[in-house]
Order: C-alpha cells, then structure tokens, then sequence
C-alpha cells in the first residue's frame, strides 16, 4: 500500500502496464474528438461551489500512534522510531548479499500525512481463515482508534477481497480488508484501488486467523483555502473534446483496443456525474516528489459511448471546477 497522489500521476501512469506513454497519447489523442456529447443528468443535485482546501504539513504522528504502529505490526524488537517530522521507513531483514528488492515493512511520511505497514510476500490462503465481514469492520474501527483517527470519521467502509494472482481466471485468494475513504463536505475521496491506494483514508486488510497483513493511514490537516465555481457542462464538454479527461480503463489486456473502438465513438451520453476529492490540481505532475499542496474536488462520469455497432458503458475523470478546465483548455490551445 503505498501512497500515490492519484490526480497528480493518473494520466501518466495508468496504462503503463500495457505499453509507453507516448502509445496511450496517440490512442488517446483520437477519443471523442468528434463525437456529440450529450448531459443526461440532474443538474439542479450539483452544487454552484466546491471547496478547495490546503493540506497543513507535515503531519508529526504522535508517540502512541507510532507506538501502536510498531505494536500492530508486532515489530516490537526492531525500536520504535520517535516522534519527528523525517520520514522512516523500515525494512525487512533479510540475509547478507540478498538478492532481491527489500521490501519496507514500516513506512511514516510525515511530509505526506502517511503511515503504513505491509507484511511482505504473502501468498495464497484460505478464504475460511479469514474474518468475516463484521468483525473486520468492528476490529478496522479499533484499529483506527489506535492509529490517531475518530472512528465517528469512518464512514461507507468498503469490503475488499485481495487476489495475489495476475490470472484474473484463477482469482487466487489473499485476504480480506476494508477501505474507508475519507470525506470532505459529504464528498469521498477517489482511488481507483479497492485497498484506497492513493485516497486519503484508512485501509486495513487480514489473513489468516485474523492476522493484520496490511495497514495504512492517510488524513492530512487540512484548512478552507477557497471556493471555486462548477464548471458549465460546456467546459466540461470541451474538456472532454480536447482530451483533458481521462478514461478509466478495466485494468484489463484489452484496454488499448477498447480506446481505439472509443476513437469511433458517434455520441458520448453522460449519464451520471459524482463530484470526488483528490490531492493535487487536475492534470498537474508532481516535481520533485514534492507532495501535493492543496486537496481539489473534481468529477467522475458515468456514460455510454455509442458507435457505429455497439454501445459500450465509460467511465472517465474530468475537470469539474471552472478554473481547472479554464486552465487546461488554455494549456491546449497554446
């Protein structure tokens, strides 16, 4: 589990399993260039206004939520590290002239509000070892507890079931975790991930006999900066028209032949609209591994993409405040 800023990265890195940057832009570039869009939506449930809010950090995590940390990870004989505002990672002890990567079984980025630990090369187990969903949610808000955060705060956990095999055929079984997002205005925070990778909140996930094989913990303290205007949905018409918004893919080898069937596409009906909050400004890249400064909301689209034989159901990122859109369809046209 390892902290992403999902609206920084997204763009640049989503496809990276199936080929090169510069390949998912010369598909990409080609995607709903001409076709009609069409709003099928609510309007009058949107806002006027998001809120923009800036993160405070670093985060110094407390001496018992380290404490706890260590404690819940059962790494008690490795030290526990102090309360300061330097990054600590902790790796696993593995033998002289090891081979391989060492992995990091305890990870506190103060800079970026994160915490987490990860039992290393888990495999498979046995989906009756595992607890069942209640006694992870009621053992997940325990946890919380000790780890700094209000479980009053831990709202629409989301189950997870966590396969450790790429042959989505197999569907090898791992554990079984939740993710709780975080909230801002009733708004949740965006991952793509079922494990909240990338989205502030709290994930924990078990294995077998309820052992803890994963944990993270994400929750800047953040302040109001500003609110901003929605954007028309002519922006984000023209957004999604000069290729500012994203297309989520199935996470599947059939992704780049989907986007150059979603190059024919005749009529892109928007269906539904779901405002989320994420770390970063939409389309912006991170310098320096520099973490994002500001938490920005923006907008996840459901639609129906129709071509010339068949329809097939999208789901893409864009802009949803005015000066976010305003600002890369500038961008675009110099």
């Amino acid at each position: 589990m390892k902290s992403i800023p999902m609206l920084a990265v997204f763009s640049t890195t989503i496809f990276c399993a199936y080929a090169n940057a510069q390949s998912w832009q010369e598909v990409s570039s080609h995607v709903f260039t001409n076709a009609a869009v069409v709003w099928h939506i609510p309007t009058n449930q949107l806002p006027k206004s998001l809120r923009i809010y800036r993160r405070l950090l670093p985060h110094i995590f407390p001496p018992d939520v380290i404490s706890n940390a260590v404690v819940l990870g059962s790494l008690q004989s490795r030290g526990f590290p102090p309360s300061t505002t330097n990054d600590f990672y902790l790796p696993q002890q593995v033998p002289e002239n090891w081979p391989g990567t060492i992995a990091t079984l305890l990870e506190i980025r103060p800079c970026d509000a994160y915490l987490s630990y990860t039992i290393p090369g888990y495999g498979a187990i046995s989906q009756k070892e595992v607890p069942n969903e209640d006694t992870i949610m009621r053992v997940a808000r325990k946890t919380a507890t000790l780890l700094g955060l209000d479980p009053e705060k831990l709202e629409h956990g989301k189950i997870y079931m966590h396969s450790c095999d790429t042959d989505q055929t197999v569907n090898t079984f791992c554990g079984r975790g939740v993710f709780f997002p975080r909230y801002l205005d009733g708004i949740s925070f965006f991952s793509a991930a079922d494990d909240g990778e990338g989205a502030e909140g709290f994930s924990i996930e078990f294995g077998e006999h309820g052992k803890i094989q994963a944990f993270s913990v994400r929750w800047s303290d953040i302040e109001h900066f500003k609110n901003e205007r929605l954007a028309s949905l002519d922006e984000m018409t023209r957004c999604i028209r000069a290729h500012k918004a994203i297309v989520l893919p199935n996470f599947k080898e059939d992704d780049f032949a989907r986007l150059r069937e979603l190059a024919t596409t005749t009529k892109l009906t928007v269906t539904k609209i779901t405002p989320f909050y994420g770390e970063g400004m939409f389309g912006d890249l991170p310098t320096n591994d520099v973490p994002p400064e500001f938490v920005t909301p923006f907008a996840e689209l459901e639609a129906v993409a129709e071509l010339k034989n068949t329809n097939i159901a999208v789901r893409l990122l864009c802009p949803i405040i005015a000066d976010e859109a305003n600002r890369l369809l500038e961008a675009k046209s110099k």
